[in-house]
């Protein structure tokens, strides 16, 4: 059985780096995406650029009285499906570049699956809509706005879409070959597209989640009891981040797409 590069960076024990991970590479931190694109969101509301119950067709050509709301985006309760249609299975999100965004969004209607505000349904879709809207918003591209109204105000650059090659850190073959990631720079990227280092992850985790030096934590934070989380995962990659309210706090990434061990891990570390 090959072992997992693993990485665990935390408040209460040296950092744990193991078989061939990096703390100084980037890697995919996939849905911890997601955080980042919900304060983004609350940044522009704090600025009074947007409001959360803003209703989407106000940024977007989707069709009048759907009622979703950007909070509704925000929050997994918008109605939309956990996917959008037509993925690829071998690369799903390859497809789902800006042009086919759009053309979801001019039928959005008939893809809810419940009415917005009647239930929370984890979605990635979502999450892409959400960030088209605060491209429209914000006049810029997602990765300025990221880059604007979270990193640079946190002092944080290694958190990208497009790291270069040889600074990226992919799981590997039985040969020894490295695995190609998913492709997530298209309309995906607001949901779970970026690449960062651990290093750099773990000074968001403290920043936004212990420290809090944007304001309290976006809606896109997932809650269980008092620990405050959330996970991602890719083909090759998983990662749990999360806080306690006494100022604890953990990062797990490891190498494999098998995301309930590394969540497992995490809460595990944390709550021990």
């Amino acid at each position: 059985m090959r072992s997992v590069p693993l990485c665990v960076l935390s408040s209460s024990a040296p950092p744990r780096v193991e078989h061939g991970h990096d703390p100084e590479l980037f890697v995919q931190i996939g849905s911890l995406t997601k955080p980042l694109t919900g304060t983004v969101l609350m940044r522009l509301a704090d600025a009074g650029t947007l409001a959360l119950d803003d209703p989407l067709d106000r940024f977007l050509p989707v069709p009048p009285g759907t009622g979703i709301t950007l909070r509704h985006l925000a929050t997994h309760t918008s109605g939309l499906p956990r996917l959008p249609p037509g993925l690829n299975a071998r690369d799903p999100y390859a497809p789902f570049d800006a042009p086919a965004l759009d053309a979801l969004l001019r039928h959005l209607d008939t893809l809810l699956t419940a009415r917005p505000g009647e239930r929370e349904e984890y979605s990635n879709f979502g999450y892409a809509v959400l960030g088209a809207a605060l491209v429209a918003a914000g006049g810029a591209p997602y990765e300025e706005l990221l880059r604007r109204h979270v990193l640079a105000p946190l002092a944080i650059t290694e958190v990208t879409a497009t790291p270069p090659a040889d600074r990226r850190l992919v799981a590997r073959g039985l040969f020894g070959r490295p695995g190609k990631p998913w492709t997530m720079t298209g309309a995906i990227l607001p949901a779970g597209g970026l690449w960062a280092t651990a290093n750099a992850t773990a000074d968001l985790v403290k920043a936004l989640l212990v420290d809090r030096r944007l304001g309290g934590p976006a809606p896109s934070w997932q809650h269980s009891g008092q620990v405050t989380w959330h996970n991602g995962a890719t083909k090759n990659a998983s990662v749990f981040a999360g806080a306690l309210p006494d100022g604890r706090w953990v990062l797990v990434h490891r190498l494999s797409g098998d995301a309930d061990t590394t969540d497992r891990l995490g809460v595990a570390h944390l709550t021990a």
